[in-house]
């Protein structure tokens, strides 16, 4: 057994490496490995009625732990900002901050989990992605596979499979502890999404975006696990 794990991490070690695309950086085997597991979770064990534990507000960390700053280093004018959607038939829309807020809040106190390894219960409130979908008539681009999303700069982005983007507990947030979100944090809007680690809950998102395939995603590209459910 020992000289069989020893010959399988060397033929490992030794695989080539993807090339860059919308993955890269990890050991070709390991992706394929990566992608069916994707596959299973999402045919298999994936259902928007299984929702994650929520806690009570009283159990919320008062100092909420900052994950990365990827994306926030630019400057940013909140009176001006704009959501902007890029529709899949080219249209764009600029959506306010006052937009969003105007809608049905929905809060939620979640175990927020790292890959780094740590988890804390954290409190936020926002709008239900899929309620934003509604409103704003975005059933057709809801029937594509993926959304995209990245922070005003482009320098940092995600790429989420629809089902997770709109399952019931996935919000637009704006407000973290009660109170509008700080700008290290993701003001004024960030996304949390309680089925997916924290690299997925992207700060300060500038646009989002729908499509068939896989959008780039910023640590999938460093060879990380593109799906990233938990």
């Amino acid at each position: 057994m020992a000289t069989g794990a020893a010959l399988g991490y060397k033929w490992l070690y030794n695989a080539p490496t993807e090339g860059k695309t919308i993955t890269g950086g990890a050991r070709v085997p390991l992706r394929r490995a990566l992608n069916k597991t994707e596959l299973a979770m999402r045919r298999l064990f994936y259902s928007e009625k299984h929702l994650v534990k929520t806690y009570p507000k009283s159990m919320a960390a008062k100092i909420v732990r900052q994950n990365s700053d990827v994306g926030l280093e630019s400057g940013i004018d909140l009176p001006t900002w704009k959501l902007e959607i890029c529709k899949s038939n080219g249209q764009q829309l600029l959506i306010s901050i006052d937009a969003i807020k105007a809608l049905p809040k929905t809060e939620i106190v979640f175990d927020f989990k790292c890959v780094e390894g740590w988890d804390q219960i954290q409190y936020w409130g926002g709008l239900r992605f899929v309620d934003f979908v509604k409103h704003f008539n975005l059933d057709r681009e809801a029937k594509l596979q993926y959304v995209g999303m990245e922070t005003p700069d482009k320098k940092y982005f995600v790429g989420l499979d629809m089902d997770s983007a709109m399952h019931p507990q996935t919000i637009l947030a704006y407000e973290m502890n009660g109170k509008p979100i700080p700008v290290n944090h993701g003001a004024p809007l960030r996304l949390i999404i309680p089925v997916k680690y924290g690299v997925k809950n992207l700060k300060r998102i500038g646009s989002i975006t729908f499509a068939s395939s896989r959008p780039r995603d910023y640590w999938a590209e460093k060879g990380y696990d593109y799906y990233l459910g938990l």
